[in-house]
């Protein structure tokens, strides 16, 4: 399983401040072990702090990166970790919109879990899809067009890209798997 994602290239967006730690740290870690090539991006290169169940401070990251430093040209599949201060910062964090914007307009996939779909209702990309995210979302991505579900692991293929969506911590290992599906084609 160590060389099952080589070469392919993942971008992890995430604000500065309040970022649930194992949302974050989890799939990045665990995708490289795939052999994934993996960039943290925030909107500024400047350490991020993540937390635990949204108020315990927990580990600070350095990101690779900046968010206006990244070209969705140079990733496979874009990842929105959440936690209720982070999808809050991202989702009117105009370059955030932008990179979700690009990476279904160009027919790549994104994966959301818990908070993190609260990015794609501000880019405007729930309508037609089925989703799930962090229970208290529900009625925000219903009304942003979607159809919410209480399930580990949702993919939705409709509009000419994959959205891969995971309701919480718990579901980690669901949604990293949906991840590496939905990047090895011959895993499905």
């Amino acid at each position: 399983m160590t060389d099952q994602l080589d070469g392919t290239r993942v971008l992890i967006i995430t604000s500065n401040m309040g970022v649930e730690r194992d949302e974050l740290l989890v799939p990045r870690d665990e995708l490289r072990k795939r052999g994934a090539l993996v960039t943290h991006a925030a909107p500024k290169n400047e350490q991020v702090q993540t937390f635990r169940h949204d108020v315990d401070k927990d580990a600070v990251v350095q990101p690779d990166s900046s968010l206006h430093e990244v070209s969705v040209d140079d990733f496979d599949v874009l990842v929105v970790p959440g936690g209720t201060v982070n999808a809050d910062k991202l989702r009117v964090t105009d370059r955030a919109v932008e990179l979700a914007k690009e990476f279904a307009g160009a027919g790549k996939p994104i994966a959301a879990i818990c908070h993190g779909p609260w990015l794609l209702v501000n880019a405007e990309l729930v309508r037609g899809k089925t989703l799930t995210s962090y229970f208290t979302l529900r009625a925000d991505l219903i009304n942003a067009g979607g159809a919410w579900v209480d399930e580990p692991a949702v993919r939705s293929a409709e509009d000419g890209w994959t959205l891969l969506t995971s309701r919480n911590p718990g579901d980690l290992p669901d949604f990293i798997t949906a991840i590496t599906r939905e990047l090895v084609p011959a895993s499905r």
